[in-house]
């Protein structure tokens, strides 16, 4: 088992930044590929970024990439995401997972193939 802590939402305002961090424990030793999602009132939820466990690999969605970058120190057992120029459409909860099984970068999105989810951490961009 892992459990996830998300942490580092906040409210701020457009063009903004904020740092996600998602601490993982538990059984860590497990190469996790770890992915980052997110869900607004009302919207199904949705990819934000995914990174391999070794980091060579990380692929985001095409409304935050250039804005948005993932992270990940393993001897840490954290992922980071740290959200630049932060916009009204970015309001939502985030949630940090981990799959145990290995994917390729276009499987990252693919919800259903993560394990472990965190409780999830509430980012408010007010325009």
């Amino acid at each position: 088992q892992v459990q996830l802590v998300e942490s580092g939402g906040g409210l701020v305002q457009a063009g903004a930044s904020l740092r996600l961090s998602c601490a993982a424990s538990g059984r860590t030793s497990s190469r996790y590929t770890m992915g980052w999602f997110r869900q607004a009132p009302g919207k199904e939820r949705e990819f934000v970024a995914g990174i391999a466990w070794s980091g060579s690999s990380t692929r985001y969605e095409d409304s935050v990439k250039d804005r948005f970058t993932i992270s990940r120190d393993n001897n840490k057992n954290t992922v980071v995401l740290q959200m630049n120029s932060l916009k009204p459409e970015d309001t939502a909860v985030y949630y940090c997972a981990a799959a145990r099984s290995v994917m390729s970068r276009w499987e990252y999105d693919r919800d259903w193939k993560y394990d472990y989810w965190g409780q999830g951490t509430q980012v408010t961009v007010s325009s």
